[in-house]
């Protein structure tokens, strides 16, 4: 039977997907992120019988000895363990490299040394930088635009290296814009939903121009748990898009209007990206993904998007989802 190890479990997509694979029948255990209040982030929100299957590793990603230690007797590895927001890295780019690089490195070389089956190492699509063709493939360049991103190329780079270098059985998955319930307000979508759900017709944002191809996150877990089954995924990169490109000026007036409310955008230039730095287009080409490990979105396409988009305001709009989120307050 196979025994999973879900790094970032107590996060966004991490809680999601550990839910997932506990209802599916795997053995999971968590790593979640050592604190003083005992905080199993988002799983503390899991339905009991959820908490009550999980094997719960506190630790920190950063610490190779945690980390094999809380490895042994996995079959499986989930790397999600990352600092993510965008912004945070201008200013503090160091522990974007002891995070996310570091992290990786320590998860693979425990992998090689305790002889695991499968690692699947998390990417972003933040790692192809603005679209140089679309729809971008796995082949696209690598542009490291943000501190973040070049810290998930790096990531990604050791990763592949280790496979390459010592047969370490490692697969590379790449979610474009993952949304959904319990998403940080440091990501769009969250921002416009808790915004205009606390009364507010003026929102805050920054660019509106910049495309992206949001994946909903039962299509991210999904794309998971497929790349971690498939044995024709050991040593490839593969992307979860939807294949279905929409602006964020686009995304906030379709909220708007499933929401019924009037809406108006203001930019805030404290959200504004340098020049340089701002992914000006993203768009994914999914084929590999399709014929590869048989994954393929189920909330593709506007249609799709705008099912996904009622899903996540359904539980944003709950009174006690709502009120963990400070929409007056900008969240980098």
């Amino acid at each position: 039977m196979k025994k999973i190890l879900v790094t970032g479990a107590d996060g966004f997509i991490g809680s999601h997907l550990t839910e997932e694979l506990v209802r599916q029948g795997y053995d999971v255990r968590a790593f979640v992120y050592y604190n003083s209040f005992n905080s199993w982030g988002w799983l503390d929100h899991s339905p009991k019988e959820i908490k009550d299957s999980l094997d719960i590793f506190s630790g920190d990603i950063r610490d190779p000895f945690g980390v094999k230690e809380a490895m042994k007797g996995c079959t499986h590895v989930l790397n999600l363990a990352a600092l993510i927001a965008i912004p945070y890295s201008y200013h503090s780019p160091a522990t974007y490299i002891e995070t996310n690089i570091n992290g990786a490195l320590n998860i693979v070389q425990a992998a090689r040394e305790l002889g695991v089956e499968k690692v699947v190492q998390t990417s972003t699509s933040e790692v192809y930088g603005t679209a140089l063709y679309v729809p971008i493939d796995e082949e696209h360049p690598l542009q490291g635009q943000s501190p973040y991103s070049a810290s998930k190329i790096g990531a990604d780079q050791i990763a592949m290296s280790y496979y390459r270098s010592f047969d370490t059985p490692v697969s590379l998955i790449r979610p474009f814009n993952t949304y959904g319930p319990r998403q940080s307000a440091r990501a769009v979508i969250p921002t416009i939903i808790s915004q205009l759900a606390n009364g507010k017709e003026t929102i805050q944002l920054g660019a509106v121009s910049p495309t992206r191809d949001f994946n909903f996150i039962k299509d991210t877990v999904s794309g998971f748990i497929s790349v971690m089954n498939s044995e024709k995924a050991i040593g490839e990169v593969i992307n979860i898009g939807s294949n279905y490109e929409v602006s964020i000026g686009e995304t906030a007036k379709l909220i708007a209007d499933i929401m019924n409310v009037n809406l108006k955008i203001e930019t805030d230039e404290q959200r504004l990206r340098p020049e340089k730095s701002e992914v000006n287009r993203l768009w994914a080409e999914n084929k590999k993904a399709k014929e590869l490990v048989g994954w393929q979105p189920q909330y593709g396409g506007k249609e799709g998007f705008r099912k996904g988009l009622k899903e996540t305001m359904d539980w944003f709009t709950n009174p006690q989802n709502l009120a963990q989120y400070k929409a007056d307050v900008y969240n980098i």
